[in-house]
């Protein structure tokens, strides 16, 4: 179904703590690298999503390769063009039992076909508006979550080790030349179904905290 600039649309943005946005990398000149920083300055906490820059951050937010295979997705928000925004939505139909929250179409992302997709399984979704442009013209804030986040790559001198960190919240991160084999923050190291937060998860001792294990295993 299709939501207009109306209070019910509100309510959901702001109930809504994580966005992610899809075509967010590194290059600071592109509509969704910006739009990283204005929703953070608004409370929220960004989840950027670029493929070719998972490994980076834009603002202290981690960029991660995909959605982190997450049934419980919230507002997802596609900077991407109409062909991309098909295969993402494509993708997202087959795979989620339970829909994202709602798909917003920045202006220039909206493709027919994807559309009528999302009209017939019945997910809500926005076209024809910019989601920051929705948050200032709304005067929208929500209170800050301040989460740490994670990040296990290959280690460098290529022995086959791999190499897991922790960095705290806002805090930056070059991409670098290892291989990425995860990233997120402390919700995908809580929710996500890939292996290494499952891994993590099962390292966890009866007498500490999810956060306390990942903490300890960097060190």
């Amino acid at each position: 179904m299709q939501f207009d600039d109306c209070e019910e649309l509100v309510e959901l943005v702001k109930s809504t703590r994580s966005l992610y946005i899809l075509g967010a990398g590194l290059n600071d000149e592109k509509p969704a690298h910006r739009a990283v920083h204005d929703l953070a300055e608004r409370g929220w906490n960004p989840i950027p999503v670029h493929p070719r820059d998972a490994g980076g951050s834009i603002g202290g937010f981690p960029i991660r390769p995909d959605t982190q295979d997450r049934t419980n997705l919230g507002v997802v928000v596609l900077f991407l063009a109409p062909s991309r925004s098909r295969e993402v939505v494509k993708k997202m139909l087959i795979a989620n039992a339970h829909p994202p929250t709602l798909i917003w179409f920045q202006i220039g992302a909206e493709d027919d076909m994807a559309l009528s997709w999302l009209e017939e399984a019945g997910w809500d979704y926005v076209q024809e508006d910019c989601i920051v442009r929705f948050a200032q013209r709304r005067d929208l804030n929500i209170a800050n979550n301040p989460l740490p986040w994670f990040k296990q790559i290959q280690d460098e001198d290529q022995s086959g080790c791999s190499v897991w960190c922790v960095h705290e919240f806002g805090e930056d991160s070059d991409k670098g030349t290892a291989e990425l084999e995860w990233i997120g923050d402390l919700s995908d190291l809580e929710e996500s179904s890939k292996a290494v937060p499952t891994y993590i998860r099962s390292l966890k001792l009866e007498s500490e905290s999810l956060e306390q294990c990942a903490r300890r295993l960097a060190k």
